[in-house]
């Protein structure tokens, strides 16, 4: 694996605000502050350091700032969404002089800016979040608004399509989680989309006070958060969602912890497992679209935590960081550090999982590249069909199950990186743990391992990673449960994008900004903003 931040021109230094792999190709597309939509091709990286990337051609339509682009699973169809409220569905055509994207339909109902949106996995609808507080369900052959969900209280900053189908989820500033669940009914004989809410994630109570009074406490961030994305996804069999913006306390004395959570879709009302991410809060969560077979070391299906005949890898993005998680492992793949000194905004996939890519508000991207069958071997779903009967026998009991706390991989890059993935090791000792700290010693240097021991920690600071027993293998119905947002009353409307994310980062000096620079030093420079380097593990949320 290798990689970093490539340093072009991407949008005339202007924050980057979204990105997609075509599902076809490997074609990146890029969007941003300066209003247009950027193709590129990226190639293996082969004796250099990074994969090349060369301009490709741009779109010129909108007229605000682009905060999501989002191709559908075909990829003929290109939606994006912007300030003001303009909802573009592109369509790709081809010419004698090659292939172009011109806009097929306007799609407009949002009074506000578009943050994020989702295709169904037929590519039929769309679902689009909100600055005016609200979801709607498009049908893009239409060109229609075929639903509006008006029922969060603050700004719709992510939102989600089961790929299954029966629900759709979105994530506000409001502080809540919302799944609705599609309850067709018929007009003239014929069925029409009707979401339900069914869900309403807001609260959970403290596990560590269950024989005293009560105590509930907020999942996520408020609208504080220096971020205008908290990007949810689905896994791609549909079995859990993952949830950005987490913010949990162990007790009322302690500090808030920054977490994704993952809910399961047996249990769509609470979540189930905790993952930790370091000192900065969580803005996206991106699914690698190839689902892998198990490798049998440091399971988690063995533990009953994920009964699932196969592996599935996915990206977490906190606003200065990228971790890489699997289902089978109890610690990240591998954690990326220290490749932007503003917010991160979005990350993809490419469609053979060759390539993960992140943009950023200071103007760049980021791009890491995996060599054949690195991430391990494709699964076969003709073979798991095979193994289902003998699959579905495992059980996951009804006690939490206790995991060891991973040991922290952290990237520390001036420039690019290189050989990221690490397997999980043994604590040596109950009060010490190992760090493995890849430091890059130039632009195009070599990544030197430097194993470090860190100091013993205070033993009432420790915490344990615990997740509820879960099996994430079958659908069941969920419980449905009342609206309660908590709301924080009518915000301003008007956003600088740029100044208040930049400034809300911490470790920010005069030396650190990127004007264009390229990074020099020789040696590695610990950034500020690194993840600490302390024990923050998953927490087990009873109900």
């Amino acid at each position: 694996m290798k990689g970093g931040t490539v340093q072009i021109n991407w949008h005339d230094d202007k924050p980057v605000l979204t990105l997609d792999f075509h599902p076809l190709s490997a074609t990146l597309a890029t969007a941003g502050a300066d209003f247009d939509i950027k193709f590129w091709s990226i190639k293996p990286a082969g004796t250099q350091k990074l994969p090349v990337v060369s301009y490709l051609s741009n779109l010129s339509y909108h007229s605000t700032a682009v905060n999501v682009i989002r191709f559908s699973s075909s990829g003929e169809l290109l939606a994006s969404g912007a300030d003001g409220g303009d909802l573009l569905i592109w369509k790709l055509h081809s010419a004698d002089t090659g292939q172009t994207w011109k806009v097929l339909k306007m799609l407009r109902s949002h009074l506000k800016d578009i943050l994020d949106l989702q295709w169904s996995t037929d590519a039929t609808y769309i679902i689009s979040g909100s600055v005016d507080n609200s979801c709607i369900i498009w049908d893009v052959n239409k060109g229609t608004n075929l639903q509006t969900l008006e029922t969060h209280a603050h700004y719709v900053q992510g939102v989600a399509w089961d790929p299954l189908g029966k629900y759709v989820s979105s994530l506000s500033s409001d502080r809540t989680c919302r799944i609705y669940m599609n309850k067709p009914h018929k007009s003239k004989g014929t069925e029409k989309i009707n979401f339900v809410c069914q869900q309403v994630i807001s609260k959970a109570d403290h596990p560590l006070l269950k024989n005293s009074q009560e105590t509930k406490f907020h999942l996520f961030h408020d609208e504080t958060l220096p971020s205008f994305f908290r990007r949810l996804a689905w896994s791609p069999d549909g079995s859990f969602l993952i949830v950005p913006a987490g913010s949990y306390k162990i007790n009322n004395a302690s500090e808030s912890v920054n977490a994704a959570y993952i809910i399961s879709r047996k249990d769509l009302s609470r979540p189930a497992i905790q993952l930790p991410c370091a000192s900065k809060a969580v803005v996206a969560v991106r699914f690698c679209p190839i689902i892998f077979k198990l490798q049998g070391t440091n399971s988690l299906n063995s533990a009953g935590v994920f009964n699932l005949p196969y592996r599935i890898i996915f990206a977490v993005a906190t606003l200065n960081s990228l971790y890489i998680y699997d289902t089978e492992s109890t610690s990240p793949l591998a954690v990326l550090a220290g490749l932007h000194y503003a917010a991160i905004t979005d990350i993809t996939w490419s469609s053979d999982a060759h390539y993960l890519a992140l943009s950023s508000q200071d103007g760049f991207c980021s791009l890491v590249e995996f060599e054949n069958d690195e991430l391990g071997s494709p699964y076969s779903l003709s073979e798991g069909k095979a193994k289902e009967d003998s699959e579905s026998n495992l059980q996951t009991g009804n006690d939490t199950v206790t995991l060891d706390k991973p040991d922290n991989m952290v990237i520390e890059a001036t420039g690019n990186v290189e050989g990221v993935i690490a397997d999980s090791r043994k604590n040596e000792a109950e009060e010490k743990t190992d760090d493995m700290i890849i430091e890059i010693t130039g632009i195009i240097g070599t990544a030197e391992l430097d194993r470090r021991k860190a100091e013993p920690e205070d033993k009432a600071t420790k915490q344990q990673w615990n997740s509820c027993a879960v099996n994430f293998g079958a659908q069941d119905k969920a419980e449905k449960q009342p609206a309660n947002p908590d709301s924080d009353g009518k915000q301003t409307e008007s956003r600088e994008k740029t100044a208040t994310l930049q400034s809300s980062l911490d470790g920010k000096s005069g030396a650190e900004e990127k004007s264009g620079q390229k990074f020099s030093s020789s040696k590695s420079t610990p950034l500020s903003n690194k993840p600490a380097k302390k024990r923050i593990t998953p927490i087990a949320i009873d109900p």
